[in-house]
C-alpha cells in the first residue's frame, strides 16, 4: 500500500496501525523525492492534492493525508498552515511556542486535532475524516510523538500525546480515527 508521505513519523504510525497485514511503502520507496505541493487552503484540499500529485506522476493508486491542529481561541489556526505556523522552516518547537504563547493568559484551550486521509484509485477520489477533541496544556509535556503532540491533551484525558506509548495514542488519535474509517472502506 502505498502512501503518499515521506514524513517518517506518520509512516510509522501508520504502519503500527496496519500491523504485518500490509507492507506500507513511502515516497522514498518510489523513488519521489519532490515536494509534494501542499497549496490548497483546506486540509482535504492538501490531502487530495497530494494523493493526486503522487497518482498523476506515477500511475500509483496511493493515499494521502493531511492534518490540522484548530485551536478554538485562536479562531481555528494554525488549521492548514499547521506544519508552518511559525515558519517555512516547519519547526515543531517553533510552532508549539508560537500557539503557547498565542495562548498565553487564555482560559479556553479547546482545540482539536483534524486528519483527513485522501485515497485515489484508478483516478477516483474517497476522502476520510478522524477528529480527536482536546485541549492545549500550559507547557510541553512528554517525549514521544512529533509535532504538537507535546502541548495536546486529547479529550477526557490528563496526559499529552507525548506522553502516551504508541499503542495509547494509536487508540485514540485522529489519525487512527481517519485510518480507521479507511480501513473499514478497503474492508481490511
Amino acid at each position: 500500500m502505498l502512501f503518499a508521505s515521506s514524513n517518517q513519523n506518520k509512516i510509522r504510525e501508520i504502519s503500527e496501525m496496519l500491523g504485518d497485514r500490509f507492507q506500507l511503502l513511502g515516497l522514498e520507496d518510489v523513488q519521489c523525492y519532490e515536494e509534494i505541493p501542499e497549496t490548497s487552503g483546506t486540509i482535504e484540499g492538501n490531502a487530495i492534492q497530494k494523493a493526486m500529485y503522487v497518482y498523476d506522476k506515477y500511475g500509483l493508486d496511493c493515499f494521502a493525508e493531511d492534518t490540522g491542529l484548530e485551536v478554538k481561541a485562536l479562531d481555528m489556526r494554525p488549521g492548514v498552515y499547521t506544519a508552518r505556523y511559525a515558519g517555512e522552516a516547519k519547526d515543531p518547537e517553533a510552532n508549539m511556542a508560537k500557539v503557547l504563547a498565542e495562548l498565553s493568559g487564555r482560559g479556553d484551550r479547546m482545540a482539536r486535532f483534524r486528519t483527513v486521509i485522501a485515497y485515489v484509485k484508478k483516478g477516483e477520489v474517497m476522502t476520510f475524516e478522524g477528529i480527536v477533541e482536546g485541549n492545549i496544556a500550559l507547557a510541553k509535556q512528554g517525549e514521544k510523538g512529533f509535532g504538537y503532540d507535546p502541548i495536546f491533551l486529547p479529550e477526557q484525558n490528563q496526559r499529552s500525546f507525548a506522553q502516551m506509548e504508541p499503542h495509547e495514542k494509536n487508540a485514540i488519535s485522529h489519525r487512527a480515527r481517519a485510518f480507521r474509517k479507511f480501513m473499514e472502506f478497503l474492508k481490511i
